[in-house]
């Protein structure tokens, strides 16, 4: 993206935070549906990723049905935007009611704390990743995240602000091992650090088998686990009709550096569980299999 486009960006996100929330909610829903809708059936670059990414999640699918659920996962990645561009106005304590109503595996999260060694929390881009966030502070405080460093700064610095408007604690991906850092000092505290750990932005993450293919997924949780004694824990997120589903599976257990790997794996599968049984609401419009990746280089070369 040029400095054009980035400058685009930055004014996009800065209307939606801007615009979105002083909308009546049926009328912002519907222009969301819609250009959700266009999108997919404009069948641009990350929509047609998109539709590559579901058909290893649902091999079954037929061409129709993949087209159907392609739209289905724009309309809730659309869904996704809608919601947070109006999270930082919406009532927190009513949000966390309504995820106390439908979340699972609680249990595993407190046990994880009650240790007193902190928990490293795991999820994929699925649903919508900040209200289990938003209920994890009403319970047990700000916790710690990273985030992409994106471009310009100003739109990253809308990112972070949105953020910790919700209350957690935002470092950059590209703080190297000070960030790594302030994360093990975070459990060493017993607190809660999130990480989003479907998609390797380092190119220097595990190799594991996701959905029968090759691909590599970040080993800062497994790592950080290991290093400090915390629990690994699994979070499946997803939409409901009205709310949130959203499952905090029991430990991964990461002993020691050597099984970073194992664990690694362990969670690509948790994740795929979870992905398999929501696939419409995982937002996967980037390359992430390792084919996609080698066809694409291929591709080049062919047109070079």
């Amino acid at each position: 993206m040029g400095r054009f486009g980035e400058r685009m960006a930055d004014f996009g996100y800065a209307a939606g935070w801007n615009v979105v929330r002083r909308l009546p909610v049926p009328l912002a829903k519907a222009g969301f549906g819609l250009a959700a809708d266009f999108a997919a059936w404009r069948k641009g670059a990350g929509v047609r990723q998109l539709r590559r990414n579901l058909a290893r999640v649902v091999p079954q699918a037929d061409e129709t049905e993949l087209d159907e659920l392609t739209r289905q996962a724009v309309r809730s990645y659309a869904r996704y935007w809608h919601e947070a561009f109006r999270l930082p106005t919406m009532d927190a304590d009513g949000i966390r009611a309504r995820v106390d109503a439908t979340i699972s595996g609680v249990e595993n999260l407190d046990a994880a704390l009650t240790e007193g060694n902190g928990a490293v929390v795991a999820l994929p881009h699925s649903g919508n990743w900040d209200v289990p966030g938003i209920w994890a502070v009403g319970r047990y405080g700000p916790f710690t995240t990273v985030v992409e460093r994106l471009k310009p700064e100003s739109l990253f610095q809308r990112f972070v602000a949105y953020r910790e408007s919700l209350g957690f604690e935002i470092l950059s991906a590209d703080g190297g091992t000070g960030s790594f850092r302030l994360l093990l000092q975070r459990l060493r505290e017993n607190r809660v650090v999130c990480l989003i750990a479907d998609r390797d932005l380092s190119g220097s993450g595990v190799p594991v088998s996701f959905f029968g293919e090759k691909t590599s997924m970040p080993a800062g949780p497994a790592r950080l686990a290991a290093s400090t004694g915390a629990a690994l824990l699994p979070v499946g997120s997803w939409f409901t009709e009205d709310g949130w589903g959203i499952r905090i599976h029991p430990r991964i257990r990461v002993a020691h550096r050597t099984e970073v790997p194992a664990a690694t794996q362990a969670l690509a599968d948790v994740f795929a569980g979870d992905i398999a049984a929501h696939p419409a609401d995982w937002h996967m419009m980037q390359k992430l299999w390792a084919a996609d990746f080698e066809e694409a280089t291929f591709s080049a070369e062919e047109a070079a």
